[in-house]
């Protein structure tokens, strides 16, 4: 039997108050609370980088992404973090350092906010939705853990609202109103029986957890996915992100009914990040989503637990079969993590929950299927689990089941721009 709001709210209180204390008496506040797989200090191989470098650079060119940031690492033998390109035609170089929109990454994060909130006894993963958020008494069938898991039947927001992003880039965005537009087509089928990538869902999720805590999920995201990790660059804003710091995000425009590749594509850096909110709202850097890819894989969180996973779906039809869905994540051979596109950037970070290896990539133009961006995060891990082992270090068996070559389609197949 479910229990009451108030019992779980005197609970979460009580056991956040003991959580507090163990904190201050056990670790500094200025250092993450996680354990990271250990990682050799060196560069990856200059014949690894070779290879790396080239996947990015095709997956730019098929993307017409003027500019890209990459990490790869790989705890046995070396990390390679770069900027690639310029941040855009005749632009600056960009920088590793530079800040950009997690997009889908996000999704994950709510989730862990979910799994955080029902490990202190504020929520239930069984809980409706309809406990916690009003004004939605259709989705009386919707769990928190089906919003999370991707399999609540809710339609998507953004396409339905695009036109409006472009627009009016810097509007700020309330989460009632994408949950509106994401909304009105109803339900796709019964809640728990399919799996449908759904925007909708992660917003009705974030508001959720936001009515059970009493904080807002800018403050959940801090408390329990930031903090613990150490991503100090990370946050989740209300606004407009861009700074001079920010990664440049385009997405090429239309002429006569197809992608015009000879005029600058369009700048939308400065959509408000409300606009994702806790579906795609995270503003970054690669060195924080390595970490954050890394503790979400190898399940370094105090949260973290194998049930979020054990209920697998495929996410297409056509997937392979070691290609699967759960807990807000993509599961890829032994790799877990997210990829997707947000106007602007085509983002992807996984990891590896046996080596820790990880691999994180952004690409600056949305135009593109966010296929590309994942299987050229694929094509980088392919390359990083065969790096050869620095001194007194041992190479892990590889044992992805793709190899670099065999991802190639994918990305060849979302080419924006064809060379002529």
């Amino acid at each position: 039997m479910l229990r009451t709001r108030r019992s779980r709210r005197l609970t979460a209180l009580a056991a956040a108050a003991v959580l507090a204390l163990t904190l201050t008496a056990c670790a500094p506040d200025d250092e993450p609370a996680v354990t990271l797989p250990q990682q050799v200090d060196a560069a990856l191989p200059e014949a690894t980088q070779t290879e790396l470098r080239a996947a990015v650079e095709h997956a730019m060119a098929a993307t017409a992404s003027s500019g890209a940031i990459v990490g790869v690492w790989a705890p046995w033998a070396g990390t390679w973090v770069t900027g690639l390109g310029t941040t855009a035609v005749d632009g600056a170089e960009v920088t590793p350092d530079m800040t950009f929109k997690a997009g889908s990454v996000t999704r994950a994060m709510t989730c862990d906010v979910l799994y955080a909130l029902a490990a202190d006894g504020t929520v239930a993963l069984g809980d409706p939705v309809t406990e916690w958020v009003s004004g939605v008494p259709d989705l009386g069938a919707v769990t928190l853990e089906q919003l999370c898991d991707g399999t609540s039947g809710l339609a998507g927001y953004g396409g339905r609202i695009f036109g409006r992003w472009i627009a009016n880039p810097e509007r700020v965005w309330s989460p009632r109103e994408l949950l509106a537009y994401g909304m009105s087509a109803g339900l796709a089928f019964e809640p728990g029986s399919a799996y449908l990538d759904s925007d909708t869902g992660y917003v009705l999720l974030g508001l959720a957890l936001e009515r059970a805590s009493g904080k807002r999920a800018a403050e959940l995201f801090q408390e329990y996915v930031f903090e613990p990790v150490g991503m100090a660059a990370s946050s989740l804003p209300a606004g407009s992100p861009a700074d001079a710091s920010t990664l440049p995000g385009h997405r090429s425009g239309d002429a006569n009914g197809a992608v015009d590749c000879a005029t600058p594509p369009l700048d939308l850096t400065g959509l408000s990040a409300s606009a994702g909110f806790t579906a795609d709202g995270v503003l970054t850097n690669v060195t924080d989503l390595g970490r954050y890819v890394q503790s979400l894989a190898t399940g370094a969180r105090s949260y973290d637990v194998d049930a979020r996973f054990e209920e697998p779906r495929a996410p297409g039809a056509e997937a392979p079969s070691w290609f699967t869905v759960d807990g807000g994540t993509y599961q890829a051979g032994s790799l877990v993590g997210q990829y997707g596109s947000f106007p602007g950037y085509l983002t992807a970070a996984f990891a590896d929950r046996q080596t820790g290896m990880a691999v994180v990539v952004v690409l600056n133009n949305s135009r593109g299927s966010a296929d590309a961006v994942r299987a050229t995060a694929w094509q980088l891990a392919a390359i990083a689990s065969k790096a050869p082992a620095a001194a007194g270090q041992a190479a892990p068996e590889a044992g992805l089941p793709w190899t670099a070559e065999g991802v190639l389609p994918d990305i060849d197949n979302a080419t924006v721009c064809p060379a002529s």
